[in-house]
This record gives structure tokens, sequence and C-alpha cells, in this order.
């Protein structure tokens, strides 16, 4: 008898191994009682806004008794969120808050929705990781260009271009004044920000505006902003705006303007000119005058006192 022992633990082995393999093979068959899962990618925690909590959405095939489990990368339970909880068959949802049993928020790192379906014993790891991402975006600009620009429609320096960086893919936008007026689509960790001069289809008035940037990151974190970079917002402008000369003598007056040609009137006299240096001679009689030159509806003026030769 001794003999046959061998042999009959052999059989025996075979046996169990081919039932393993018919049931494997037949689990693999068998429809998952777990589809149309989605679950939220990436949250945090304390970000305090509308990613702060994760979606762990999917649908029952038959009605069941869950657990529902968060567990880290090495299958540790960090949180229990379902236990021993009837659902019907359809839709289940449910929503992690990023905190772990003892109500500490949970590592920044990635987790796993598990499922275990009581009647049908059988225990699901969802593929769909969920990452808690705590650690705010940092954004600096890398160039402002041009410096001085005029948003009036003739497609020469309508517009200021701000690139930037990110320290991961983010949402950035532009603040003019420490207010926000550009929000740039999509999630970058590069790239550049377009700004007209205008709010409400409105051009703004001639001046000096300082341009920053804030960004907020896939889970919701925000950053801090960037520092600022001063541009000017001008149409026309005359290097002085006080002129003293005599009756008849020449002057002269920087006008800064990006349009080919700029209009100007001083008393009676009128003009077209480029912008740069502008060369008149004064009026020949002694008195007060306004020096006008103009872009298009924009204008910048002067006082000319003129005194005795």
């Amino acid at each position: 008898m001794a003999r046959y022992a061998p042999a009959a633990l052999v059989a025996a082995l075979l046996v169990a191994t081919a039932l393993a393999f018919a049931y494997t093979e037949s689990l693999k068959l068998t429809p998952s009682p777990i589809l149309g899962t989605k679950v939220t990618k990436t949250f945090s925690p304390v970000c305090d806004c509308d990613t702060d909590t994760a979606v762990i959405a999917f649908r029952l095939r038959q009605p069941d008794r869950l657990d529902v489990e968060i567990i880290d990368g090495g299958g540790t339970i960090v949180r229990h969120l379902i236990e021993r909880q009837e659902y019907r068959r359809g839709p289940v949802q449910i929503v992690w808050n990023g905190r772990d049993d003892a109500n500490a928020n949970a590592l920044e790192g990635s987790y796993r929705p598990r499922v275990r379906l009581e009647r049908q014993r059988r225990t699901i790891v969802l593929p769909n990781p969920i990452r808690v991402d705590v650690t705010p975006p940092g954004v600096e600009i890398t160039r402002v260009q041009p410096r001085a620009f005029s948003p009036d429609g003739d497609r020469r320096a309508d517009r200021v271009v701000v690139g930037y960086r990110t320290t991961e893919a983010a949402r950035v936008s532009l603040f003019v004044n420490k207010v926000r007026r550009v929000q740039k689509r999509g999630q970058q960790s590069s790239g550049t920000v377009d700004w007209f001069g205008r709010v409400d289809g409105r051009a703004l008035p001639q001046g000096v505006y300082e341009l920053s940037l804030g960004v907020v990151d896939t889970a919701g974190n925000v950053g801090v902003r960037s520092s600022s970079r001063a541009v000017a917002l001008r149409y026309v402008a005359l290097g002085r705006t006080r002129i003293e000369t005599r009756a008849g003598a020449r002057f002269a007056v920087l006008v800064a303007a990006d349009a080919a040609t700029v209009d100007w009137r001083l008393g009676a006299r009128k003009g077209v000119t480029k912008p740069g240096t502008l060369r008149l001679r004064a009026p020949l009689r002694p008195g007060r005058y306004t020096l006008t030159v103009t872009v298009g509806e924009h204008r910048a003026r002067a006082a000319v006192i003129v005194a005795a030769p």
C-alpha cells in the first residue's frame, strides 16, 4: 500500500491543479459584478474647493452587501468607507474626503479603492488610482513683450505676451493690478498668456499696469502668485507736458506711439509726421499755446509757453 502513496499524492495534486485552473478560467468567463467604474484621478483634501473630495462610482450587476476600503500601494487599509452595507442593483457612489480611519489627512500619494462583495464572495481592487495631492504649484514669469503697447486695433503692438513656467501642469491666470483679467484654458507647465489691455471689451486708459500670474493645479491647490512686471499701456505720449521757448524759436519734443504716423496741431498750424522727435517753430506772438498730438481717437497735449524774443 505504501508504494502506491506517492502515485496517489501526485494524482491528487493533478486533480487539485485541474480544478483550480478550471475555477480560474470560469472566473475569467464570468462577467465582472462591477461595471462602469468612474473614479476621481486627483484631488486635494485641503484645498477648500470643488475638488477637495474623491468620488468612487460604479454599477452593480446584482444586489449585494458591500465593504469599500481605500488601500495604499502596499495593500494596507487606510480608510473603511463602507462596511456591510446593502446596495441594490444599479449605481453606487461613495465619497472619500481624503482622511484615514484616525480622521487625519492621508499622506500625499497614490491609493486605490477595494470593493468586497459579500454574497458573491469576491474582492475587487478597482484599477483606477486616486492621487492625493496637497502641494501647491509654483509659477514664474519668464518674459513680457513688449513692455509698452497700445491696444488700438492697428495690429502694431496691440497686445502683451507674458511667458510663464510652472512646477507642474496647472491652470494659469493673469492678474492686472491684482485683479484677475485672463484665465488660460487647459493645464500646461509652460506657455504664454496674452493681454489686450481691455476689460469687458473696453480699452483701459493710458498708464502703467502691474502684471502677475496665479496658478491652480489639477487637484485644486492654489499656488503663490508670481512677482509682478510693469507694462506701459499708451496710445500716444509726449516726452514733455510743458515746453518753454521764445517766439519764433525752434523746439523739439519726443512723440511716443506705435502708429505709422501721428497728427499734430499747434495754434493755427497742423501737420502729419512719424513718431519720434517732433521739431516745430514756436508761434511769433508770445503767449500760452497747446500742442496736441493725435493717434486715431487718442491724443496727448503739452502746454507751450512762448516768451518774447
